[in-house]
């Protein structure tokens, strides 16, 4: 019963804590530096490791422990077919596990605010290395999980606490036990790079053909383009985005226009990049007795392929919103036809842009997400205040750009920010305080062998939260105008979250049809489906331009393992789930507490159905489409009251 006992006392603990956190104390004012020494951020905006180690001797040590202690886990490798010592040997794993995450999570979040550290470079290294000699030994408990009988494993679920304790773990490895070849094959399938009974994100486990791909986006040079003060700049992957959306027509063309044609230089070395990487997918995927490669990605997280099928056949059948939305923008911005490079410029002038201190932010996101009750409410308060040393704040010389949230189990969240005061700042902060969230009241109810939940429900809590979040804007908007650039946000997100990445996701399903068909994947094929898809999906008044059917080539997403299409879903549950709350209330937030505290302790979609989304039926799907056409017809009535 350790890992069930362990687990309640982290859950009591932290609801004592949360419970019993004192208000936020009024913070010292600071004007956000990228550029500042991170010594010069006051301590209080950097977030606090001790709970982890009090220091870096302390991580030495806890690592050298971790080593001296693996050989006590290979001493069961002999004893693995009495389930009372398989039962020790699980328990043992998760222990040293958690214990080795503890040690990458410090490391990592250490270099993540300092680039410069080389000490900290090391200690992540070295600590990533430890974890995956950890993770070596899963091959040899999965092999004796599923070579007990079914009768005799309802039995040791009985009589063995650590069996018991990790059911879910367990019963999650067992559902696949048929894709398991005999010892030789699973040796080869090794050397080949499988990776369909990996224990981490996949994207963590690049295959040598992203690797490639990596490479040669390094290697090429990439044009240079002359910009709005008449400068010629070196382009790059960096700054590309930055050029496609200049308010300069001329310079977004010429930058989309020089970066396409750049790619379809290399369209050749790309397409046999792609292709190296499907017929991979495929090949691993029929190895293991599966027809397709989506099967198999799917199945490792317990989903049904139906759910992915069901997303792009319904958002065909909403395309209208979409074309209606390029209509809008070809209208205001008074084009002949809307390209690729018009897609990216705001449609308002509203208030989206003005400053938000971190304290207003921190407010503001409190209040609006408000209606998901005081439990959700406790974790936030004490996430959101510095003091409790969840969150490093503000960038600093060396810090790594952008955002995001990482669990450490039986202590908190940590969230890392680059806040600067805007409001995509504050979004960003709703945003990663639902992953904080998600993360603590799963390890708060789960054990440490099924509190991580998998990707499929990651970006759920999150975009409720921006949901929401908006919700409250928009009634707080003080004009028109501010009201138009909220609705033309949230229009925007719909369109580049659901829309576009449902083009990827089916842009990724037929490539690997392609390769499972036998038809030869060529520059020229997916040059075309490509462009194909973005005239399908953006209608009449889009036109696309000679080599708009390159971008394909530099997404790196493609490489990820059916990944793109969970933030599709992601965002249509989010908004699901956002419109339950404000309309039933708290039948609405207990479920989706039931959600978050299930971890992974459950297939996916079922947790998914505690929250009340059902994503093997069209309806959250298609009630996003309704939420983007009605907001592109309120954003048509305030541009028109706007202009």
């Amino acid at each position: 019963m350790r890992r069930t006992v362990f687990g309640s006392f982290w859950a009591l603990l932290s609801m004592v804590v949360l419970a019993g956190s004192a208000p936020a104390s009024p913070l010292p004012p600071y004007t956000p530096d990228a550029n500042a020494p991170r010594g010069s951020v006051p301590e209080i905006y950097r977030w606090d490791l001790s709970p982890l180690f009090a220091d870096d001797a302390a991580f030495e040590t806890a690592l050298a422990a971790v080593e001296a202690d693996l050989p006590r886990l290979d001493a069961y490798r002999n004893r693995l077919d009495d389930v009372h010592a398989l039962g020790q040997a699980l328990a043992l794993y998760f222990e040293l596990h958690d214990r080795a995450n503890h040690c990458t999570l410090y490391a990592n979040l250490k270099s993540n605010v300092d680039a410069t550290d080389e000490h900290a470079a090391s200690m992540d290294t070295r600590a990533r290395a430890l974890m995956d000699e950890v993770a070596r030994r899963a091959t040899m408990l999965r092999a004796a999980l599923l070579a007990v009988d079914d009768a005799t494993m309802e039995e040791a679920y009985v009589s063995e606490p650590a069996l018991r304790d990790h059911r879910a773990y367990v019963e999650n490895l067992r559902r696949r036990r048929a894709r398991v070849l005999d010892a030789e094959a699973e040796r080869v399938l090794g050397l080949m790079g499988d990776n369909l009974w990996a224990e981490i994100d996949l994207n963590e486990l690049p295959s040598a053909h992203e690797e490639t791909f990596g490479a040669l986006l390094t290697d090429i040079q990439w044009p240079v383009i002359t910009d709005e003060n008449g400068q010629s700049v070196q382009m790059t992957l960096a700054s590309y985005g930055r050029y496609r959306a200049s308010a300069d027509r001329r310079v977004r063309r010429e930058a989309v226009q020089a970066m396409f044609d750049t790619l379809y230089r290399f369209r050749h070395a790309f397409a046999a990049t792609l292709a190296g990487q499907y017929q991979l997918d495929v090949a691993l995927a029929r190895a293991r007795g599966y027809d397709r490669a989506i099967e198999a990605y799917l199945d490792k997280d317990d989903l049904d392929v139906a759910v992915y099928d069901n997303l792009i056949e319904t958002i065909h059948d909403h395309l209208e919103p979409l074309h209606r939305f390029v209509s809008l923008r070809k209208k205001v911005m008074g084009l002949d036809s809307v390209h690729l490079y018009d897609l990216y410029i705001p449609l308002t002038e509203g208030d989206v842009g003005k400053e938000v201190d971190f304290e207003t932010a921190r407010e503001t996101v409190l209040a609006a997400l408000a209606p998901l009750g005081e439990t959700y409410a406790q974790v936030l308060r004490t996430g959101l205040d510095p003091a409790n040393g969840w969150i490093d704040l503000y960038p600093n010389a060396g810090k790594r750009s952008g955002a995001f949230s990482a669990s450490v189990y039986g202590v908190h969240p940590y969230v890392m920010m680059n806040y600067q005061n805007g409001m995509d700042d504050m979004s960003t902060l709703a945003h990663e305080f639902g992953h904080a969230v998600h993360s603590h009241l799963a390890m708060t109810h789960q054990p440490y062998s099924s509190f991580r939940y998998v990707p499929f429900l990651a970006e759920i809590a999150s975009t409720c939260n921006e949901a929401l979040l908006t919700d409250h804007l928009l009634a707080q908007a003080k004009d028109r105008a501010e009201r138009a650039a909220l609705l033309f946000e949230r229009a925007e997100n719909i369109r580049t979250t659901i829309y576009r990445q449902t083009l990827f996701a089916e842009f990724e399903r037929e490539v690997h049809r392609m390769v499972e068909d036998g038809t030869p994947v060529t520059a020229e094929a997916l040059e075309q489906l490509y462009a194909g898809l973005i005239r399908t999906y953006y209608g009449p008044d889009y036109t696309v331009d000679e080599h708009d059917g390159m971008e394909w080539a530099y997404v790196p997403h493609f490489y990820y393992k059916y990944y793109v299409f969970t933030y599709a879903t992601g965002l249509s549950s989010g908004l699901a789930i956002a419109q339950r709350v404000r309309e039933l209330g708290r039948p609405a937030v207990d479920g989706l507490i039931a959600m978050l505290a299930g971890g992974a302790s459950e297939p996916p979609l079922d947790l998914l159905k505690k929250a009340g989304v059902d994503l093997t039926t069209p309806e959250p799907i298609a009630q996003a489409a309704r939420v983007f056409e009605e907001t592109v017809a309120e954003l048509e009535d305030a541009l028109g009251e706007v202009h």
